[in-house]
């Protein structure tokens, strides 16, 4: 996977790398949203964490190939709540 870097998209101490490592997360939770906003243009959502365990939501768009990153940042609450959820959900369905 590729990433394309433009601006500054990345929100408080994080670093490209850690981005990155947050979408080969094998737990990631990726989501197209229902919002007509963000499905007219092709925005999605991951949710994913660092080889160090650092939660990192991103935005970005996708031909594929290559990603372009929005917005980055730091999980909040709701969103490791979301994470641990779906994880969670992932290991039971594996178990049966």
């Amino acid at each position: 996977m590729e990433f394309e870097w433009i601006g500054h998209p990345i929100g408080g101490s994080l670093k490209t790398q850690e981005v990155e490592e947050s979408f080969e997360d094998p737990f990631a939770v990726r989501l197209l949203p229902d919002s007509a906003r963000f499905a007219a243009q092709a925005r999605y959502f991951n949710l994913g964490k660092t080889a160090q365990g650092t939660g990192v939501f991103s935005v970005y768009r996708t031909n594929g190939k290559l990603v372009r990153v929005l917005l980055a940042r730091v999980f909040e609450s709701e969103d490791s709540f979301f994470y641990e959820r779906q994880q969670t959900r992932t290991l039971t369905q594996k178990e049966l």
